[in-house]
């Protein structure tokens, strides 16, 4: 008779392959990744990895839904406090995203290195679809607290979830491809006045949909962006 896995063990095991594709997709990219090299990475059976995900897609579709579950952990408090009003909760939902990157730089500037590579574009696809998908109706819910309290003109609170992500996803592209642009021979001051310049340029588009006041929310300066310039010339 088959022994059957505590919840735990089943658990545990199941992480330890996620993990493994992380790490896998992170340096060889998704297209590159077989099931195989998971076996290989971790020395089990293709019977123990069946056990656990029916296939490769299966195993994607995992590690996106476990990538929407850390990052939703500090946005979800913010949006359901009821202590803030809708542009304090727009600013604390922008400034966490920016302090999870903060937090795992290294990691960031890894992926950002593999992401956009053509054997990772499927991947990157998914995860924006996915985010886009999780954490629009979060926004929709700021927006429309936001009309009711008289600082947002929006005359379409229910789909400006939507636009926001589109916004924010297109913010981030951008700084992704002028941080990737880094080479001995490419300015660094220049670079930082780009990043600068686009993070106010979105922010600007943010308040404009909104019909929020200007200058409601923060714009990143020299010394935010600075660091990450640092980071990726060391690496």
């Amino acid at each position: 008779m088959a022994r059957t896995a505590k919840p735990e063990e089943f658990a545990a095991k199941r992480n330890a392959i996620l993990e493994s594709a992380r790490r896998l997709i992170l340096t060889k990219g998704y297209e590159e990744m077989s099931i195989q090299d998971v076996l290989a990475d971790l020395q089990i059976s293709g019977g123990a990895f069946h056990h656990y995900f029916d296939s490769r897609g299966a195993l994607l579709e995992a590690l996106i839904q476990r990538i929407e579950e850390e990052s939703s952990a500090p946005l979800l408090p913010i949006v359901h406090d009821p202590r803030l009003n809708a542009i304090q909760k727009l600013q604390a939902f922008l400034l966490a995203l920016d302090r999870l990157r903060v937090e795992r730089q290294r990691e960031v500037i890894v992926a950002l290195r593999v992401l956009y590579t053509d054997a990772n574009a499927v991947v990157r696809q998914r995860v924006d679809d996915a985010i886009r998908e999780q954490r629009a109706p979060w926004l929709s819910e700021i927006v429309r607290q936001g009309v009711q309290e008289g600082v947002f003109t929006t005359p379409f609170p229910d789909q400006a979830g939507h636009v926001l992500m589109a916004l924010l996803q297109a913010m981030g592209d951008a700084h992704a491809r002028i941080l990737l642009s880094i080479t001995h021979e490419v300015n660094r001051l220049s670079l930082v006045e780009q990043i600068v310049a686009t993070h106010a340029a979105f922010a600007e588009a943010i308040e404009r949909v909104l019909g929020a006041p200007a200058n409601s929310f923060q714009r990143a300066d020299a010394e935010a962006v600075s660091p990450w310039i640092t980071a990726l010339e060391e690496r």
